[in-house]
C-alpha cells in the first residue's frame, strides 16, 4: 500500500505584524498546495495578532518568551521542518545545529548565493542593476534602505538559517519594482503580498513527497 506522507511543520511567530505569513501557510496547507500539517504554532506572547489565525484553525499553541525554552519545545513537536514567520528572537546555535537546512526564515533582502560575492556574480536585479542584500536589517529599515538607495527593485529570500546571520542556502526570491513616491508601508504592503506566495511555494516544494509504501 502506498501513502503520502504528510510533512510536520512548525510555525514561529512574534507579536509583530499581522501574521500574514501565518494565514498564507495555513491557506496553503487547507488547498493542499503544501503537502504537510501545522503540527503547531510557538510565540512569544499571547497578544500577538497572529493567534487569531491559530485559534481559527483550532492550532496547538505554546508560548515561548526565553530562547532556552525553544529547543524543548521543538523537541516536543518533532517537526520536519520550521517556519520564521515574523519570529523576533534569537535563534541559537543549538537549536540551528539540532535542524540543520531545517529552519526557514524570509529576509527583506536579495541573499546571494555566495556569503561574499564579486560584484558581477551578486543577485540582480530583473532590469539588471545590483540588487540589495540588506544584511542585519529588519523589515522596516531593509524596505527602508531599497527607498533611500534609489534601488530600482525591492525584494526578499526565504533561506535556512544558519549561524552566519541573514545568510544560508537560498530557496526562493521575490522582486517587486519600486515606484517613484513610495513610502516604506506602500512599497512593503506591495512586496509582502509576494512574499506570503513566496512562503507557500516554497514550502510546497519542500514538502512534494513521493508516495511512500506503508
Amino acid at each position: 500500500m502506498f501513502q503520502k506522507i504528510k510533512t510536520k511543520l512548525v510555525i514561529l511567530v512574534s507579536d509583530t505584524g499581522t501574521g500574514t505569513n501565518l494565514a498564507a501557510i495555513i491557506e496553503g496547507v487547507n488547498e493542499r498546495k503544501i503537502n504537510g500539517e501545522i503540527v503547531g504554532l510557538i510565540c512569544d506572547s499571547i497578544n500577538a495578532p497572529a493567534l487569531i489565525h491559530a485559534r481559527k484553525n483550532n492550532l496547538r499553541v505554546e508560548i515561548c518568551q526565553n530562547k532556552n525554552e525553544l529547543l524543548p519545545l521543538l523537541s516536543n513537536f518533532s517537526p520536519d521542518y520550521i517556519a520564521l514567520a515574523g519570529w523576533k528572537q534569537f535563534i541559537s546555535d543549538e537549536v540551528i545545529l539540532a535542524y540543520p537546512n531545517r529552519i526557514l526564515n524570509l529576509h527583506p533582502g536579495l541573499i546571494p548565493d555566495n556569503e561574499n560575492p564579486r560584484k558581477d556574480l551578486g543577485v540582480k536585479n530583473p532590469d539588471g542593476t545590483d540588487a540589495l542584500w540588506n544584511k542585519g536589517m529588519l523589515a522596516d529599515k531593509a524596505i527602508g534602505n531599497f527607498i533611500d538607495q534609489k534601488s530600482t527593485y525591492a525584494g526578499s529570500s526565504i533561506h535556512f538559517l544558519t549561524s552566519n546571520f541573514d545568510f544560508g542556502p537560498v530557496l526562493g526570491r521575490v522582486f517587486e519594482k519600486t515606484l517613484e513616491n513610495d513610502t516604506v508601508e506602500s512599497l512593503y504592503s506591495r512586496l509582502k503580498r509576494k512574499e506570503n506566495q513566496l512562503y507557500v511555494k516554497v514550502l510546497g516544494v519542500l514538502t512534494k513527497s513521493d508516495e511512500q509504501e506503508t
